[in-house]
């Protein structure tokens, strides 16, 4: 599978989780491979979160607190680790990352921010932090 795939189905799976009760909060998780960890906290109102993890000992970790939040993460290869946190309403954080040994931490504090990132290769870092309201934010990284 293309990482490009493997990247857009994990975005489309969390946008397309809309069919629950106005009043849900969604946890989607789909692991393959060995050692995966992933969890989740959610308070509010109609939060999605999207996981996606293929290979071995990657790990993500989503918090939202609001309403109408999203978080999405795709990842393929070895030990990459991805955080996100909202807090407030109709916030949207995605991350693909390919490879080994990346970190992305997602900070939203505000209302409508949206981050999405790529990273490729080994041993990327990213760190965004959006505070206030209509924050957008993209990042594409390739690291040897």
């Amino acid at each position: 599978m293309s990482t490009k795939t493997i990247f857009a189905s994990a975005v489309i799976a969390a946008f397309s989780f809309v069919s629950a009760p106005a009043m849900a909060n969604d946890v989607y998780i789909n692991q393959w491979g060995f050692g995966h960890s992933a969890g989740g906290e959610q308070s509010g109102l109609n939060n999605t979160i999207g996981i996606y993890q293929e290979g071995w000992w990657n790990k993500a970790v989503k918090k939202q607190h609001g309403k109408n939040n999203v978080a999405a993460t795709g990842q393929s290869g070895w030990n990459n680790s991805s955080t996100t946190s909202q807090t407030g309403n109709n916030n949207a954080a995605g991350v693909g990352q390919f490879g080994s040994n990346h970190t992305t931490i997602l900070t939203q504090d505000g209302n409508g921010n949206i981050a999405a990132g790529v990273q490729v290769g080994n041993g990327c870092s990213a760190n965004v932090n959006q505070a206030g309201s209509g924050n957008v934010a993209a990042f594409v990284q390739a690291c040897p």
